[in-house]
């Protein structure tokens, strides 16, 4: 066989031998390749107990090579002697290591479960879709791969358009029975029936066998689709060709829920194919928020495969691209952190771990504000500071006492840490700076963004798994040593607002909303971030300046502000909104779309001295919404609110709504967990929920209107709030009767109450038949 260049599709084991690869060449075909690769791990522990682990494993009957070395531990001040185990077959690895943990349980291991993809990347420097030169025998056996690309271009050389096969059922089957599959391929798209089962399951075997798919792609395939398939196939005896790769049983994982930040999640189960991807959209993380482009910058970035790289979490995906760096330098790589949290006592936990810093906004309706940004605060925190774990509190003769952190830091030679995040920071930002300038038409444009939105996340997260808990190289004093820094450089930038003559009105962990008398261009704003830079040697940006912003207060007590609970309109004329309902998952839709179009309409004031022009058009947008509510004009659909089980339903003591409705779903056989979620309407009388996934829908008489005209109230004060108009002020607003209400558009009583607080002059406003009448303050 010639040499071939192409791109590389996948790699796994190979049950036989080592991996296998699959290639897509430059002249379009898929070619399936082999290639024998041993893999390594480590156990280190009490001489006599390796030397026993020794024994068993020169008698036992998977082949290993056995040798004593000298290790990097990251968490150790001198090299780790090790057992190192080399296993000839991938695929004999896993079971092994099952074994030993279950014998030798007392040892520490190393480089014991990683995925087979991360040690090839490692090794090759391979990732998903890299332009690759390689070189194989007639057999398909690889002799030789090099990498000609990197996860790092900006522009990568793409690969021919890959193959992708569509299949969605006809409805969602979580809500009612599907009696047909909808088809898409090329420019192709079919409905097949799902009965008779037979002639269904020999028209889609002639599609894949056909057109070969490259990927996979479904909506609810994990959860029922692919599921449902091969029950149909095993029924009727016939070999359903998912995999490309002929002979392999499809992966099955199991469902699972678990705890995180603050909420329980639920994973669906997943299903894995051999040669070929498959995508569930609505099982896959973020699938909604990049696409499919996010989905293969992730791969190209953490090694992971697709398939892989869809379902898990951002964490998992920073995990894996420490992982691939700690291969590469030669750092064992913990089966579990070993590493606990040293004792402190609550004076040391209250001075080291206060998290951001938050500044209560000034409540209220602004002008003329610019929001400025740290760019990626927290990871270019730890790369420019050499934050890691083991750069922390170390002893090397090259740290140093930092006054800000009351701890020592080597900032000479780069951790493993700021390694791993440099080329991801330089990347973003690089793609962040072409977008500024790219035209709309450019059509890297959605590429840029898909891949600037799945860097977002890994960087999130990075911050977050350096204190997690089961973090492989997480340590909690390097995370606190972060939140340290951001704390001061928060500060320094305060201080070098102030020093220029800002106003500051806002401060968010890693965020500043300033403003000044005669800034309102973005050239006013250049010798603030200047200054900034100088003082912190952070990268920061200008996010926008508002023509407006509003400050929302909390809604128990309207003299204590909400950090993150803000909407305003940038000089674009480009809306942000923060922390009220239509950014809310649980809002129905009449809500959300109500209060967007009131946003909307706001957003075409000139300035906010003219949003007064706007409350006879908001009025009526209000009244018309709760007339359609009333008349039942409102399709059911956007009446669904969809709640989270936060636990068993055993464990409910007052069922929630999410409860009731999920109790209605287990007396028909529809079962869900915690973490899942309940699509439910609100109705007249006992439960007062009917869950949407119910075989029968609600009876429109039945929708308790009143529940649904309280959520758009509340929604609509969120709005006029800033406007002057309180809930009571609402309510005779948007009634039939006249009233006659003076409504300044920003209370004075703020002004009073809090320094800083503008009053914005304009108008006065008396809801009289709809008409606004002007004054002067």
């Amino acid at each position: 066989m010639p040499d071939l260049s192409g791109w590389l599709l996948e790699v796994y084991e190979d049950p036989g031998s080592g991996v296998v690869l699959w290639l897509l060449g430059d002249d379009g075909a898929r070619r399936r390749l082999h290639q024998d690769f041993p893999v390594t791990f480590h156990a280190a522990g009490p001489a006599p107990r390796l030397r026993q682990l020794w024994q068993y494993l020169q008698e036992g009957k998977v082949p290993v090579g056995l040798s004593r070395s000298e290790r990097r531990d990251l968490f150790q001040p001198e090299p780790v002697t090790v057992l190192s185990v080399e296993v000839k077959h991938p695929a004999d690895q896993p079971p092994l290591f099952q074994q030993l943990i279950r014998l030798f349980p007392e040892l520490t291991y190393y480089d014991a479960d990683l995925p087979l993809a991360l040690r090839f990347a490692a090794l090759h420097g391979t990732f998903p879709l890299a332009r690759c030169q390689v070189s194989a025998d007639e057999a398909g056996c690889l002799q030789e791969l090099s990498v000609l690309d990197s996860p790092w271009d900006l522009d990568p050389p793409l690969p021919p358009p890959l193959r992708v096969l569509s299949l969605e059922p006809d409805v969602d089957p979580f809500h009612a029975a599907p009696t047909s599959v909808l088809l898409s391929y090329g420019r192709s798209g079919y409905r097949l029936r799902l009965a008779p089962a037979r002639a269904f399951l020999v028209n889609l075997c002639a599609v894949l066998e056909r057109y070969d798919p490259d990927l996979i792609l479904t909506s609810w395939g994990d959860t029922w689709l692919l599921p449902e398939l091969l029950r149909l196939a095993g029924e009727g005896g016939l070999r359903l060709p998912l995999n490309r790769e002929a002979g392999r049983e499809i992966v099955q994982r199991p469902e699972r829920t678990y705890f995180a930040y603050g909420q329980v999640i639920h994973r669906g189960q997943q299903l894995h194919l051999f040669g070929r991807w498959h995508i569930d959209r609505y099982n896959a993380v973020m699938y909604h928020d990049y696409g499919l482009e996010g989905i293969f910058e992730l791969a190209r970035v953490t090694s992971l495969p697709i398939q892989t790289v869809a379902r898990v979490s951002p964490g998992t995906g920073i995990s894996s691209m420490q992982i691939v760096t700690a291969l590469r330098q030669g750092v064992l790589v913990p089966w579990h952190k070993q590493q606990a949290e040293r004792p402190k006592t609550a004076l040391e936990l209250m001075q080291t771990d206060q998290g951001g810093l938050v500044y209560q906004p000034t409540v209220g309706l602004h002008r003329d504000v610019a929001e400025v940004d740290f760019v990626s605060m927290y990871p270019s925190i730890m790369n420019h500071f050499n934050i890691s774990p083991e750069t922390i509190g170390t002893e090397r003769p090259t740290a140093e006492l930092v006054p800000e952190l009351g701890m020592v830091v080597d900032r000479r030679e780069p951790g493993l840490i700021p390694r791993t995040l440099a080329p991801l920071l330089e990347k973003r930002i690089a793609i962040k700076t072409a977008l500024i300038d790219m035209p709309l038409w450019d059509p890297r444009r959605p590429r840029y963004k898909a891949c600037a939105q799945a860097h977002k996340w890994l960087l999130v997260t990075c911050f977050g798994y350096l204190g997690y808990k089961n973090a492989r190289f997480g340590r909690i004093e390097a995370h606190e040593a972060v939140t340290a820094y951001g704390r001061e450089i928060l500060l320094r930038a305060k201080e070098a607002a102030e020093d220029l003559g800002f106003s500051v009105l806002h401060l968010y962990v890693d965020g500043m909303w300033v403003k000044k008398d005669g800034c309102r261009k973005v050239a006013d704003f250049q010798p603030l971030l200047d200054a900034i830079l100088d003082r912190t040697g952070l990268p920061i940006a200008l996010d926008g300046i508002y023509r407006w912003v509003a400050f929302l207060a909390s809604r128990q007590d309207g003299r204590v502000s909400v950090p993150n609970r803000y909407f305003g309109v940038f000089q674009s004329g480009e809306i942000k909104v923060r922390g009220i309902e239509m950014r809310r998952r649980d809002t129905p839709a009449i809500v959300g779309e109500m209060q967007a179009e009131m946003l909307r309409l706001l957003g075409r004031a000139s300035d906010a001295g003219a949003l007064g022009e706007c409350l006879p058009a908001l009025q009526l947008l209000v009244r018309r919404r709760l007339a359609e509510l009333r008349a039942g004009r409102v399709p059911l659909e956007k009446l669904v609110v969809r709640q989270t089980l936060s636990r068993t339903l055993e464990e409910y003591r007052s069922p929630s709504p999410a409860a009731r409705g999920a109790l209605q779903l287990q007396r028909v056989g529809k079962s869900l967990r915690p973490g899942q979620y309940v699509r439910l309407v609100y109705t007249l009388g006992e439960p007062g929920v009917h869950a949407w996934d119910l075989p029968e829908r609600p009876d429109p008489r039945e929708v308790d209107v009143r529940a649904y005209r309280e959520l758009l109230l509340r929604a609509a004060q969120t709005v006029l709030e800033p406007l002057g108009l309180t809930r009571l002020a609402v309510e005779e607003w948007i009634g039939d009767t006249a009233c006659s209400l003076p409504l300044p558009l920003f209370q004075e009583s703020f002004a009073a109450r809090r320094p800083g607080s503008e009053l914005i002059s304009g108008s006065s406003l008396s809801v009289e038949s709809g008409q606004a009448i002007p004054y002067t303050t």
